[in-house]
């Protein structure tokens, strides 16, 4: 049988003294050099190292504590989910770690590695599409995951929680072709993550249903972080055919694109019909009102915690579960009739 590595060997791997390695196992306790941080965590993962009292607590299977990776705090998305999912597990008597990635899958390795030494009973994550094999880690040191509204398609043994994407994005989608939009926009997450190939396919999807073909530049993946949906909005208002409708698929973005629409010369919906995701307290105090995508938080909260407790107490089945919950169409005065042609023969 192998023996476990010691703090003595990953200090050799990583070319540090032990005290260094302590240090990155207990911050607070002394400064360390960013790279040399990221080449004892990478040594640390290689290895397989666990502190003996970490690997105590993980033989004790505790279940008292679970881990909670969120991509965006500044996201209201996942800022409500992170509240939702928190009270859920403080009814049950569970404390939350959270970490935040800021959409870094750097960041999310390294959070990865944190909650391993935390050993914690479960994570909870809205994984960046990256980080495979660190993800599949944790499955084989006996840590459960739950993924909640994004996925790796990767990893089939992980449980999930999230909205039928395709479905909410084909709604939408629908919606827009029956007021008689024919030239549709949409902007959505990078391709890299699931709901940002999901909710295009959706989109694609009820176009082709209705007979309709999809002109590929009005379709723009974009990142979910920075000011990127100001600039899709202006480049579909600069094509000598703008779109007369635009659904915004990607929620981070939604307050970018509103901001590029309301210093142009367009006018919703008298111009340029809107849907977005997600519903937010002043989606409905603004002029007008958006008609949105709501997207269910606590019931992916509920879900998510439920699977995670449930993992850590050996009370579910090995195999694994995925509950797709629906999201809720909500029309407001956003979208309306597209204007007909007014050209005389």
């Amino acid at each position: 049988m192998k023996k476990p590595a010691t703090i003595r060997d990953v200090a050799r791997e990583a070319g540090v003294s032990v005290a260094v390695v302590s240090r990155v196992l207990n911050e607070g306790t002394g400064p360390v050099a960013p790279l040399t941080r990221a080449k004892v965590l990478e040594v640390i993962e290689q290895l397989g190292y666990r502190p003996r009292a970490a690997a105590r607590e993980l033989q004790q299977r505790t279940t008292s504590t679970i881990g909670l990776v969120v991509a965006d705090l500044a996201n209201p998305f996942f800022a409500r989910l992170a509240d939702r999912v928190v009270w859920e597990a403080r009814a049950r008597g569970v404390h939350v770690v959270l970490l935040t990635t800021q959409e870094d899958p750097h960041l999310e390795a390294e959070s990865i590695a944190t909650l391993i030494e935390r050993s914690v009973a479960s994570v909870i994550a809205t994984p960046a599409g990256d980080n495979v094999d660190k993800w599949a880690r944790l499955i084989e040191l006996g840590i459960n995951v739950v993924f909640v509204d994004r996925e790796i398609d990767q990893l089939e043994q992980i449980d999930v929680v999230t909205i039928r994407n395709d479905v909410s994005a084909e709604v939408a989608t629908t919606h827009l072709i029956g007021l008689g939009h024919t030239r549709i926009g949409f902007i959505s997450g990078p391709a890299t993550t699931s709901t940002g190939r999901d909710r295009v396919a959706g989109f694609r999807r009820a176009m082709a249903a209705a007979g309709l073909s999809v002109d590929d530049e009005l379709v723009h993946h974009i990142p979910f972080r920075g000011d990127n949906g100001s600039d899709s909005v202006g480049a579909f208002l600069n094509m000598p055919e703008p779109p007369t409708a635009l659904i915004v698929g990607n929620t981070a973005q939604v307050r970018s694109a509103l901001r590029r629409i309301k210093q142009s010369e367009v006018h919703v919906p008298e111009d340029l019909s809107l849907v977005v995701f997600d519903d937010n307290p002043w989606t409905e105090l603004v002029s007008p009102p958006l008609t949105v995508v709501r997207q269910p938080i606590d019931m992916l909260a509920v879900h998510s915690v439920e699977l995670a407790v449930g993992r850590a107490k050996g009370l579910l089945p090995e195999h694994r579960r995925r509950i797709e919950v629906d999201a809720e169409f909500v029309r407001r005065s956003s979208s309306a009739p597209a204007r007909q042609s007014t050209a005389t023969t």
